[in-house]
Parts: C-alpha cells; structure tokens; sequence
C-alpha cells in the first residue's frame, strides 16, 4: 500500500541514536514510501549501525555543516543516490557545554558564535547545498526548534539559537518561495533524545513545560506523542463512546442507553374555578391534565409520559373534584326533595325547579 510520501526523496540529517527525532522520522518516511539518505557528523560508523534498524537498508554520508567542502560536495553524493531531493529534514543543534547549564551572563562570544553557526546558519548553508537538486519544480525543507517565545531555564544560549533558527527559517521563506519551496520548523518539545541529555538540568527545563503545556508529554516516547489520561470523546471510535447506544450505563441501569426523539410539547391544561377550588379538566378522549398546570411528555406515538407520583396526583385532584361535585349534586336532590314534600303537604306551590 503506498503512503503520503511515495516517490518523494528526501535528506535526513540528524540520526546519531534510536531515540533521536531524526530516526523516528526517517523511520516513518520509509513506511509512507519515501526514498531517503542520511547525513551523519563527526561519527557517521555510529548512524550506520542505527541505520540497519530502519526498515529499508539506506545510506550515510559525512556532512559537516560547518565545512564548506563538505557542502559542495554534496549534490554530487546525493544526485549519483537518488537523483535528486523533494524535501529536506534539518535536525542539527548544538552548543558548547559552556553555553548551557545556567552559565548565561558568563558564556564567551567563541561559544555563542558555534551555538548560532551549527543551530540557526546551518539551516541556510544546508538548503543553499540543496537547492541545485530540487531541480527547479520546488519542495519542502523542514527544521526542529523549541519554543523560543520565553526563557527556559537552563537553555541559555541555546533559546537565542533557536530564535535565530526561526528568523533564518521566515527569511528563507520569503527569498526561495518564488521557487515553490517550503519552509516549516516543528516544535515537538522536550523529548529524552541524545541533544537533550547533554543539557544541564534538562529534568528541570522539562518540568517547567508540564506546568505550561496543556497536556503532560512523555519524554521517553521519542515520537513526541503526549501522554493521555483519557481519551478525547472527539478521537475515540463511535461504539466506545459513553452516550452511544450500544454502550451501558452501569450495572444499576441495565437499560440500553438511546435518546428519546425530541416532541413538542402541546399547549397548557385549561384551568376552572370551582367550589372545590382550582381544578384541571380533562381532556377529551385521554387522562386528565397534570395538577400542576404543565402538559404531559409525549413520545412519538403521542402517548403522555408521566411519573408514578404525578399520576397519584392526578387520581387525588379527580378524586377530590368528583366528591365536591356529588355532595353538591346530593344538596340540590335533598333541596328539591324539600321543596316537593311541602308542596305536597300543602305548604307550599309547585316549584318550577330547584333553586341552586
């Protein structure tokens, strides 16, 4: 099955060991179909045997990206391999021990001068080399940096390195994109890669990062991925998701969980005056009105939905309401009762009918 990169010819530079950034992205570009080559300095025999464990045999070149000589000679290495590039990986950093480690205000120029050559101009010397072999139909180039919008603590100049990283990369955009050439720099943040563990207090620089990322990274995944605790609901598939049908709620509700269809409600219960006090009537054909003035759920059928204790309530109000209106009905039968038993005495005329 071919992938994303398929054809495509891409430079690595960068693998030095397997929890390098550089390996796992040449790792991934070889299982998407891309055809790449290595750079390796000042131990290319030490990026060859961590080469052989990539899925694809490739091959290393020594590449100095301070030494012009080994500039100019590399679109001759690369055109006899591979005829040519379509993308470009720069992972190359480094600065003086002295340059690190909380030793800011006391680092000499010698010192900052290597941090930015190897670190920032280096991204410019390497696409220069490269850009004969794009052949004119453009590509990609593509850095690592680490956010160089604070002050991280033990970074020192290294932070201002990657700054100047991040300006080289704009400037380079705006000069080679007539070319259809792209530049972007990633920022994975920190990983527990070879670069990393020759930071002074890099544990530290670390920590600070799980207090401002929104999610905890894990370090000793070199891929950069971050450490979930729980799924996202918009990542996890459809039939492990709490709400979806299929799924349950708990061992209490054993029901399958499905959502009942949206109905509009009907329009409120008439209410009376009576004797009795405030009444519901009851509608034609069904149950009577709640007591409490609101209409019935309904489900699709159109069917009222209602508690235990609302229908109890609604059997006591009819109950009461029955009864005020049999002890009238029996007062106007006792009334007219009355009424008759005088006039057949002869106490009294005929009436017409009972007086209410």
């Amino acid at each position: 099955m071919s992938g994303i990169l398929d054809g495509k010819r891409v430079l690595i530079t960068g693998v030095l060991m397997e929890s390098s950034i550089a390996f796992h992205t040449a790792k991934l570009a070889q299982e998407q179909g891309a055809e790449i080559i290595l750079t390796a300095f000042p131990r290319p025999t030490l990026t060859e045997r961590i080469a052989k464990k990539l899925p694809k045999p490739v091959k290393v070149i020594e590449l100095d990206v301070t030494d012009a000589e080994h500039l100019a000679g590399l679109e001759e290495t690369v055109r006899a391999e591979l005829g040519g590039l379509d993308g470009v990986v720069h992972s190359i950093g480094f600065a003086p021990p002295d340059a690190l480690g909380g030793n800011f205000l006391n680092t000499p120029f010698e010192s900052v001068a290597t941090a930015m050559h190897v670190s920032a101009y280096s991204l410019k010397a390497l696409t220069m080399a490269c850009l004969p072999l794009m052949d004119g139909v453009g590509g990609s180039v593509v850095g690592l940096t680490f956010d160089a919008q604070v002050a991280w603590p033990q970074y020192d100049w290294m932070g201002p390195a990657k700054a100047a990283l991040e300006a080289t990369n704009r400037y380079l955009a705006r000069d080679l994109g007539k070319q259809n050439i792209r530049f972007n720099l990633v920022s994975a943040g920190p990983i527990g890669s070879m670069a990393a563990k020759s930071i002074p207090g890099f544990s530290e620089l670390a920590d600070v990062w799980n207090h401002r990322s929104p999610l905890e990274w894990d370090m000793a995944d070199p891929a950069g991925r971050p450490r979930r605790r729980r799924p996202a609901l918009g990542l996890v598939p459809q039939d492990h998701r709490r709400d979806h049908p299929r799924r349950r709620r708990g061992a209490r509700d054993r029901r399958v969980t499905r959502r009942r269809p949206r109905v509009p409600r009907g329009p409120a219960p008439v209410r009376r005056a009576s004797r009795a006090g405030r009444q519901a009537v009851r509608p034609r054909g069904g149950r009577p009105a709640p007591w409490h003035g609101r209409a019935p759920r309904r489900c699709a059928g159109g069917c009222p939905q209602i508690s235990r204790a609302a229908r109890k309530r609604q059997w006591n109000a009819c109950s009461r309401a029955s009864a005020a209106a049999a002890s009238r009905s029996a007062a106007r039968i006792a009334a007219t009762r009355r009424a008759w038993s005088r006039w057949s005495s002869g106490r009294s005329s005929a009436p017409t009918s009972a007086r209410r």
